[in-house]
């Protein structure tokens, strides 16, 4: 038998090799008929006339130019309908080259799942990669071949507004989060249910200086080894096909020439075998850094790099083909980056079929798909983190969950009604999407569990920003005549999101104000944070009993809501970035470096590394996030105390549910290494786990701690493991620490 298999296994392996030859010799024989202007036209990627998501560059000759083969992709043309019109355009052609289209398919197409931000609250892998792959089967069905997603830059500042894009501020979580986004968008590369995955933004954008984007990002490399690069690495492992590089200066180098980042690193050190997208008019951009002194420069600059496609600067087309004929740019560059986009188009199948991904009927039946709702409501319901849950005065248990027989209660808030905003930024706009239908408002998924139990009243208080308190007296009258009050404030969806930087990140307009107002009454009050981002909400957090942060959900974020407000899902979600008491904390982050003069506690200032005027500690830390019930942790056992740096010890522990409800809790595992030869966090996240426990059950958990998760880049950014000691961590977030103990790692 096992000699059986290990001929299958290697005609398995001759097989796979079989075919990946036969694709280059059909790359490589394309190549060879191409004109020179046929292979830049491969490199050159417009938008069409569908959603923009950058300055559009209007070129009336679009279709010709498609028809000479000059137009290699095309983002934002969405539908099957128009994506055939298109690709019969580049059938056309002289060599007929199927079109790529792509899209920022980020979280959702049709079906919009939570904003990323909110998906990693729930730090649950699986259903990440799901909703991944939902959306996926639906942007496919639509004509589209390729996302440009996951963004898996680490941010650590919440004035930067495509915070909400990411996975947070953690190197190990994002890097987790990235394999598997990229599992889910992709699955079987070629499958015509999947899409090609697009990392970005290559690299350390998340740094950008004040938050601005597309700003400046000066770092050491052991940063950005250690932090920043880690998630493009894993999503790499994981398959991804196309990189997509970014719009911020790295150390005084434009990402999109930056060859040590794409050559250097990418291409050569990784072995990353797809191609490199600029981002929307990077190449050109260049030129306003300083870098480039015009198009033509930025051109040879890019290439050279090894930024293989032209998102919407016009550079490569109307500038390569004379940096070749002046030998300022080598064919062979030219040829490496067609190959590279060439090889994806064979491997999607688009030159045995153009038309795969534009079948009608099976577009209306991923378009209607009940089972994706679904998905899209426990996923809304995973990712909402419970902040506070207290007794008030008079009250004998917490104020949340709510009771379904609650005789009467008030819904408050600008955002009670609100279809679209649930939505958040960077869903797609489909033309015929109709959102007072598909999107479940908060009011309507109250309404829907409660049905005719309880008597709803509503008012809208004031409005998201501007400072008009006309209609706080109504919200207080109908605060009045409630058992039960709910506040829904927050951001507006574009409050966040891509150019949508904040230097103040407090609770937009007067809504602090109304939320005072609603408190003043007496009555027993829920807030609802909807946001793209962390914010600052410092008055609500120390005098309101209940509040959780919704974030924006999506298409079923009204009856996720309301599944959190009456237990019939119990809150799990932990916060994936640190929440600041001010502005002035910002950068702010768990892992952070220790000092010299260390802050003992938020009540020392004097001659230590503090604010004279605001506590160092954060409002709410990384991993927080609380439950309808209650976990205790015991029982830690190490299988050594003392191992080489290939061993590994295995940690086990027990975790009980000691409330009186089924509840899942994330059992976060952190590290230190004490001393070091270069200064190490105070504390890191190495691993984690989310299980389901019903009340009374007790489960066993095991890590396993090996090299890897003890390894760091030294100064000269070798990647090694030092001998000493390290301290053993976990509990419920990175301050809610449970259990401890210590190991040594010995020569």
């Amino acid at each position: 038998m096992k000699k059986i298999g290990t001929i299958t296994l290697l005609l398995t392996c001759f097989i796979a090799l079989s075919q990946q030859k036969t694709i280059d010799e059909k790359v490589n024989a394309l190549l060879k008929q191409m004109t020179l202007e046929e292979k830049i036209g491969q490199l050159n990627q417009y938008t069409g006339n569908n959603q923009a998501t950058g300055p559009i560059t209007i070129n009336p000759n679009k279709e010709t130019e498609i028809k000479k083969g000059l137009i290699g992709s095309m983002l934002n043309v969405i539908g099957t309908k128009y994506t055939r019109q298109y690709q019969e355009l580049a059938m056309q052609s002289r060599l007929k080259i199927p079109l790529l289209f792509g899209q920022d398919v980020v979280h959702g197409y049709k079906t919009t799942f939570p904003i990323p931000l909110a998906e990693a609250a729930s730090w649950d892998l699986a259903a990440m990669e799901l909703s991944a792959r939902i959306a996926a089967v639906e942007a496919s069905a639509s004509g589209i071949h390729w996302t440009f997603a996951p963004m898996v830059d680490i941010a650590r500042d919440p004035r930067w507004g495509r915070v909400m894009e990411g996975a947070g501020e953690d190197t190990y979580l994002g890097s987790k989060i990235a394999y598997a986004r990229v599992k889910g968008f992709q699955e079987k590369l070629g499958n015509v249910n999947s899409v090609m995955a697009c990392v970005k933004h290559f690299a350390a954008y998340g740094a950008a200086i004040g938050g601005r984007d597309y700003n400046s990002v000066d770092m050491s490399e052991r940063m950005l080894w250690e932090t920043y690069l880690p998630p493009f690495k894993s999503a790499l492992d994981a398959g991804a096909a196309t990189f997509m590089n970014s719009f911020n200066d790295l150390n005084g180098i434009p990402a999109t020439g930056n060859k040590y980042l794409q050559r250097d690193i990418l291409k050569e050190k990784w072995n990353f075998q797809g191609f490199v997208v600029s981002d929307w008019g990077s190449i050109g951009e260049m030129v306003n850094h300083g870098y480039s002194k015009d198009t033509k420069e930025a051109a040879l600059q890019a290439i050279t790099a090894g930024s293989d496609m032209d998102m919407e600067s016009n550079a490569y087309r109307y500038h390569l083909a004379e940096l070749v004929q002046e030998n300022k740019v080598p064919i062979t560059l030219i040829d490496d980056a067609v190959k590279r986009i060439l090889r994806k188009k064979f491997e999607l199948g688009l030159f045995d079929n153009p038309y795969k991904y534009s079948n009608l009927e099976r577009e209306q039946a991923a378009m209607n798909n009940p089972e994706h709702r679904k998905a899209a409501r426990i996923i809304a319901a995973k990712s909402i983190v419970l902040l506070k849950n207290v007794i008030p005065s008079a009250r004998e248990k917490n104020i949340l969950p709510l009771s379904k027989d609650t005789k009467t209660i008030a819904f408050i808030g600008p955002l009670v009604k609100e279809h679209k905003q649930n939505m958040g930024f960077w869903a797609v706009e489909l033309p015929e999407l109709d959102y007072n239908t598909q999107v479940v408002s908060q009011w309507e998924g109250v309404k829907n569990k409660v049905g005719s139990s309880s008597k709803l009243l509503y008012a809208k208080g004031c409005e998201i920003d501007g400072d008009n308190k006309d209609g706080f007296a109504e919200a207080v009258a109908i605060a009045n005549q409630a058992d039960i009050v709910i506040l829904s404030i927050g951001e507006r969806a574009d409050m966040s999101g891509e150019a949508k930087s904040r230097s103040n990140i407090h609770l937009p307009g007067v809504q602090e104000e109304l939320v005072k107002a609603i408190q003043a009454t007496g009555k027993p009050v829920v807030v609802l944070i909807n946001a793209g981002r962390p914010l600052v909400f410092n008055w609500t957090a120390d005098n309101v009993p209940a509040i959780l942060y919704t974030w924006w959900l999506g298409s079923e974020a009204g009856n996720a809501i309301a599944d959190v407000l009456f237990g019939d899902y119990n809150p799990s979600g932990k916060l994936p970035m640190t929440f600041p008491r001010a502005e002035g904390q910002i950068p702010i982050y768990y892992n952070h470096f220790n000092t010299g003069r260390p802050a003992p506690n938020d009540t020392a200032f004097n001659y230590v590394s503090a604010y004279t005027d605001l506590n160092n500690s954060p409002k709410f830390p990384f991993g927080y996030g609380l439950s309808y019930t209650t976990f205790e942790y015991s029982d830690l056992k190490l299988s050594k105390n003392k191992i080489k740096s290939t061993e590994k010890i295995t940690v086990s522990l027990h975790v009980k549910n000691s409330g009186n409800v089924a509840g899942e809790e994330v059992v976060q595992l952190y590290l230190r290494d004490k001393v070091g030869s270069v200064v190490r966090p105070i504390i890191e996240l190495k691993d984690f786990q989310k299980i389901q426990l019903n009340a009374g059950e007790t489960k066993v958990l095991e890590f396993i701690i090996d090299k890897e998760k003890l390894s760091f880049y030294n100064a000269a950014l070798q990647w090694i493991t030092e001998p000493g000691d390290f301290d053993l961590m976990i509990g419920s977030s990175s301050t809610d620490i449970r259990l401890k103990n210590t190991f040594e790692l010995v020569k």
